[in-house]
């Protein structure tokens, strides 16, 4: 594990989004898990990308979309839930994750330090 706490979490919920899609009971949901799946693992892959980012700007910037994602994919989690796509025990433990993470992007991104460098 790193010692980065938002790269390991944001790597982890990706994994878990990944199993939750390809092991989907619902087939004719495609269009759902498409959405999940495209929104779940951006929110890893804009972190990562934050890592080497041009400048304080762009780092923010790059979080900031990780935490639309992280909104976006509760959605779709909720979503699935609510219409019997995933079981309970599958959504509480990808929602817990995915409200980890935003809340760590909230931090990051309100963070004095990380806006004052941006600018």
């Amino acid at each position: 594990m790193s010692e980065n706490k938002l790269l390991d979490l944001s790597f982890k919920f990706a994994v878990a989004i990944v199993n939750l899609v390809d092991g989907g009971t619902a087939p004719n949901s495609s269009y759902m898990t498409d959405q999940l799946a495209r929104a779940g693992t951006s929110v890893g892959a804009n972190i990562h990308e934050a890592q080497y980012a041009q400048s304080k700007k762009d780092f923010v910037a790059k979080l900031e979309i990780a935490l639309k994602e992280s909104n976006e994919t509760s959605y779709w989690l909720k979503l699935m839930y609510e219409t019997k796509r995933i079981d309970i025990a599958t959504y509480q433990y990808t929602e817990k994750l995915c409200s980890n993470i935003r809340r760590l992007l909230i931090a990051s991104c309100k963070s004095k330090t990380a806006k004052e460098n941006a600018k």
